[in-house]
């Protein structure tokens, strides 16, 4: 009986983990969780799941829940969150938050040697230089959970780290992969929000119109596969079968394919290094017959290339890229800004940024406050 500590439950990566440790009460036990502010969908999983420590953000719903639920342990903000990321019974961390908000809570669970089961690429694309020397310290282990690293993860069991020529990472497109650059400059929240292929949540979903997304995800494979930025390659899928593959030196390309379904990684991540059954729609190759592949426009999207730049970079530049892109996110959600000026604050903040090529964690929670406030402050918001 493995038991989990999920972070992020109530969101979309969260749901789907309830619903595989339902599927498998024999293999896996959730034993405490943290939610935000969606008190009917943590309520729905408390029905399913006795769930006994529960980390709210509120004070006030830490307090209301307690009432209502005597026999079980509330914990709220920051703390709270810490808490139960390093309960001394949990033996694998679920981090599902969105955002940079999951990285302390990431650190710490990974200094209590908590295996970290991370959906939460944020962690790395800002401390990627803190985050993997922590998980060599500590003897821990970093499992992928976002499809395309699961897939780059599964393919690589078919050699060695030093036979890895390049990594293909897929990417469907997004929602807009088909759109002119004059059909973006008025795109709504809802149409961005539309997405072909993957039920996501709303920021995830727009930074996957905008392919910031994607180049999260490319920072993200650079520490988690400890391989160069030249050695990433980008392609859009839009059949969103192949999850990802690896290129060996020998020529030999090897991939994971399946149907959209996030509960595959979320699962193979708990049982690593095992699999066991999922009830879910099977792949028909037959059905699909043809498979499409092409390089991305950074043209008409060019958060791609602002991805790969700050990467580059190194140092507190994908800080920058995180915190203005999670601003301009919400704006945009918002109806503060247009789509395509998400882009634009992004690299306006970058251009701004004097680079610090060593941050500490202090220095990048300075940072990342700072970016914010000043996307703010050009977008005329206060």
């Amino acid at each position: 009986m493995k038991k989990i500590t999920v972070l992020g439950v109530t969101g979309s990566i969260g749901t789907q983990t309830v619903e595989v440790v339902l599927e498998h009460p024999d293999q896996f036990e959730i034993i405490a969780m943290s939610a935000g502010h969606n008190m009917k969908v943590l309520k729905d999983i408390m029905a399913k799941l006795p769930v006994k420590h529960i980390a709210v953000i509120d004070e006030q719903d830490a307090i209301a829940l307690s009432k209502e639920y005597p026999d079980r342990h509330f914990y709220y903000g920051d703390e709270g969150l810490l808490t139960i990321a390093t309960l001394e019974e949990t033996d694998i961390v679920l981090n599902a938050i969105v955002g940079f908000a999951g990285l302390l809570p990431t650190m710490e669970a990974i200094k209590a040697k908590k295996n970290i089961a991370i959906a939460n690429k944020e962690t790395l694309v800002v401390a990627g230089h803190l985050i993997m020397p922590l998980v060599k310290e500590y003897g821990i282990e970093l499992l992928p959970v976002d499809s395309e690293h699961s897939a780059i993860w599964q393919s690589m069991r078919a050699g060695h780290h030093g036979e890895v020529s390049k990594i293909l990472l897929t990417c469907s497109g997004g929602s807009f992969r088909d759109k002119s650059l004059e059909e973006l400059k008025n795109a709504t929240v809802e149409q961005a929000l539309n997405h072909p292929n993957w039920s996501m949540g709303a920021k995830i979903t727009i930074d996957s119109a905008t392919l910031f997304n994607k180049g999260l995800e490319v920072m993200e494979a650079k520490w988690l596969f400890d391989v160069d930025y030249d050695d990433i390659e980008v392609l859009i899928h839009p059949e969103s079968v192949l999850h990802s593959a690896v290129e060996f030196s020998d020529t030999a390309v090897i991939g994971q394919m399946g149907t959209p379904d996030m509960r595959l990684p979320i699962q193979y991540a708990l049982t690593y290094p095992n699999r066991c059954d999922l009830k879910a729609e099977r792949l028909s190759l037959s059905d699909i017959g043809t498979l499409h592949f092409r390089k991305p426009d950074t043209t008409r999207f060019p958060a791609l290339k602002l991805a790969y730049e700050a990467g580059r970079t190194g140092g507190s530049m994908p800080c920058v890229l995180n915190a203005a892109n999670e601003v301009a996110n919400l704006l945009f959600r918002e109806g503060h800004i247009k789509f395509l000026e998400i882009v634009d604050l992004v690299k306006d903040a970058m251009d701004h940024h004097e680079v610090v090529e060593n941050p500490s964690l202090d220095e990048l929670l300075l940072i990342d406050q700072k970016t914010r406030a000043y996307v703010k402050q050009k977008a005329g918001v206060a």
